[in-house]
């Protein structure tokens, strides 16, 4: 498969990859048409979604049951008044139909939506009348059908919702429709290269949420992510964890591992639990595993001898930095590097830790060569080893797979991010002699004390490797003499929680003194059940800057 779109598929080193990867770009790409129904027509019977879930249930879907069930559903969104250009937010948490749906809109040429279940009635209203959304297509879940309900009514473009429940309520439809559609027929133009497919909602950590617009381009440029990333192949079972509401799910759970010919593993649980997932992990010999380093947190604090993890043959974090005492004690339980990479919503993995490297705790890696990627300092000037800089992509030269097009309806916006040929990230690194990225933090995060700047994730990473601390968040507060000061927001494990005070404070600021820079130190530490975070799980800085208290709190300066 990836051999009709790309001039060289397999690389002998980093060097190599930087060199010779370049991706043979069709007209009017259509991943749904041209990678699925192509492998469902080359190999039907190759496996494509292995979905499993926490009542037991397991099924295993091949390239032509993708094909089939996504013309199927294609069809019956055509009688329901969807097509090219309509906007559908899908709201189906891990469920097998999330994959059905998206091919489907693609056949279509609508626009996906993917969203959270934990969408408030205020969330779905602003989401839809920004958007314009025509349809939604929800998993079969009561706070759902109900927060959805009751949004309906300030929801003016919404003319269709969909449950997967068997039994729709009034008003809905029941995805079981979709068994009794016409057969379909690929409409006579289905889309541009350049036409809207995807759309995802930021995280809003600063403000609302913007609208990252992608083209039907964009799983193209997650190609790097399967095969160079993941570093998958034919015989991979691939499991990323996460949710279909967020970005992630389509860098780790559909585009570059079906391209790579993989078969993706899809755990459908309602509330994680890290020795239910080595569980399953063991089970069904999974063989390329992705999460976040919370999860690997949660992973290794378990009795991973319990579990048969001999067929795991290659590991990927992203979407925070990884602490390298995490890393460590993974490689110690598995004998397995974890490789990580970067990206944003915005774009596809631009830095990564690829098959040819090293893997150094705690880097990102380096820029993945479909991107052109630098780091400027403040004066605009591209910076030396061990300066910190923002990570910008420039697109004067070409404009790279996977980057936006644009954030919806925010023409300002867009032109704030992505203006000259230059898309600033508005994240801060620095990078070693070698080329590798170190990431330091959102430039709006940066603490400026006493002339020092102070990125947060590096205290956050001493602080995280201390037993005490589960979870922190490092901010800046303002200071009379200092002009700010670090401050350490913490959540504690249970067993530390009723130590909390002075004494901890006074141990917590020690270690981190001994394990960074000294004026780095948190001068106020508080004590806090929980932060506060996005619907994606994001920490808030921007809340507790702005005073942000928990009930249970206990503060020291």
């Amino acid at each position: 498969m990836l051999e009709k779109f790309l001039e060289k598929v397999e690389f002998d080193s980093m060097a190599d990859f930087r060199k010779n990867y370049r991706v043979k770009v069709p007209q009017n790409f259509n991943f749904a048409y041209d990678v699925v129904d192509a492998w469902a027509e080359k190999e039907p019977e190759r496996k494509a979604l292995l979905w499993t879930d926490d009542k037991g249930n397991v099924e295993q879907f091949t390239f032509a049951d993708m094909s089939r069930e996504s013309d199927r559903v294609a069809a019956w969104l055509q009688t329901l008044g969807v097509g090219r250009g309509d906007k559908v937010m899908l709201i189906l948490k891990r469920h097998k139909e999330f994959w059905f749906t998206i091919l489907a809109l693609h056949k279509l040429g609508a626009i996906a939506i993917p969203a959270t279940h934990l969408l408030t009635p205020k969330d779905i209203i602003y989401r839809c009348n920004a958007a314009k959304i025509k349809a939604i297509v929800a998993a079969d879940d009561p706070e759902v059908t109900k927060h959805i309900t009751k949004a309906i009514p300030d929801c003016p473009t919404l003319e269709t919702v969909i449950t997967t429940a068997d039994v729709a309520p009034e008003g809905w439809h029941s995805f079981n429709e979709a068994a009794s559609a016409p057969e379909f027929k690929r409409p006579e133009f289905v889309n541009a290269n350049e036409d809207l497919s995807l759309l995802y909602f930021t995280s809003g950590t600063t403000g609302e949420p913007k609208m990252v617009a992608h083209d039907f381009l964009y799983p193209l440029g997650h190609i790097v992510t399967g095969k160079y990333w993941h570093n998958l192949h034919h015989d991979s079972l691939h499991l990323t964890v996460a949710d279909t509401g967020w970005g992630k799910a389509v860098w780790g759970k559909l585009y570059g591992q079906w391209m790579a010919g993989a078969n993706v593993f899809v755990y459908d649980f309602e509330k994680f639990n890290a020795a239910d997932l080595l569980r399953q992990m063991a089970d069904f010999k999974v063989t390329s595993f992705c999460a976040p380093p919370t999860i690997y947190r949660f992973m290794i604090l378990e009795d991973m001898s319990q579990y048969d993890l001999s067929s795991l043959e290659y590991c990927t974090t992203a979407g925070e930095a990884m602490n390298p005492s995490v890393f460590e004690k993974w490689k110690e339980l598995t004998g397995i590097d974890i490789k990580e990479a970067f990206g944003q919503t915005e774009t596809t993995l631009t830095v990564g830790t690829f098959p040819w490297m090293e893997a150094r705790p705690g880097s990102m890696g380096v820029p993945n060569p479909e991107y052109e990627i630098d780091l400027l300092n403040p004066e605009g000037r591209s910076c030396a080893p061990g300066e910190e800089g923002e990570i910008v992509i420039y697109t004067d030269r070409r404009r790279p797979l996977g980057l936006f097009r644009e954030y919806l309806y925010s023409p300002e916006a867009t032109k704030q991010a992505h203006n000259n040929g230059v898309y600033r990230t508005g994240d801060l690194a620095t990078r070693d002699e070698d080329g590798y990225f170190w990431f330091v933090g959102r430039a709006d995060d940066v603490i400026k004390s006493s002339g020092y700047r102070i990125g947060p994730f590096e205290v956050e990473n001493s602080l995280m490797s201390h037993p005490a601390v589960v979870e922190c968040a490092i901010t800046g507060v303002p200071d009379p003499v200092r002009g700010q000061v670090v401050k350490a927001t913490i959540v504690l494990a249970d067993d530390w929680k009723d130590r909390k005070g002075p004494d901890l404070v006074k141990e917590l600021q020690a270690y981190v003194k001994e394990n960074t820079a000294p004026y780095k130190y948190p001068r106020v530490v508080e004590f806090v059940d929980a932060l506060p975070k996005t619907i994606s799980g994001k920490i808030r800085r921007v809340e507790i800057r702005g005073g942000y208290r928990s009930k249970s709190k206990a503060s020291q300066k």
